[in-house]
């Protein structure tokens, strides 16, 4: 029975170990993180009005764009803001399915907006001007 213990112990100690290093799904969304958002919608949420005047000036012309695309912008704009005091008041708390991810959820084709299909809003607001998000290098890689 000693013998039987030791050969068994001397294997599940000699064997590799495999471990899971890797952070869990969630580990990304937490209270700081809903706490910027909430900031970035209050302070930020405005720019929708001009970036969908832009959007429908593109994609329907002018008139679209300063028609629809103000009405389409303020209703954006207000639901960002909305979002922004709920996530406001209640960043200390798992409120969303017991996450602190956003309210509203991400679907999209692009990675780089994760658009949400109900009401088209993504994670933070948009950026006007120039996009930070995009890497240019002047380097060359022989």
């Amino acid at each position: 029975m000693k013998k039987l213990l030791l050969i068994t112990l001397t294997l599940g100690f000699g064997m590799p170990v495999h471990a899971d290093i890797q952070a869990p799904p969630g580990s990304k969304y937490n209270s700081s993180r809903k706490l910027s958002r909430a900031v970035s919608n209050l302070l930020y949420g405005l720019v929708e009005i001009p970036e969908q005047i832009v959007r429908k000036s593109q994609a329907d012309g002018s008139k679209a764009g300063w028609s629809h695309g103000v009405v389409d912008g303020t209703r954006r704009s207000l639901r960002r803001v909305g979002y922004g005091v709920y996530e406001l008041l209640t960043f200390y708390t798992p409120s969303h399915h017991g996450t602190f991810k956003q309210p509203y959820t991400r679907c999209g084709a692009d990675d780089r907006i994760e658009m949400n299909s109900r009401d088209g809003l993504s994670e933070f607001p948009p950026e006007l001007g120039a996009e930070s998000h995009f890497v240019h290098s002047r380097s060359q890689n022989f």
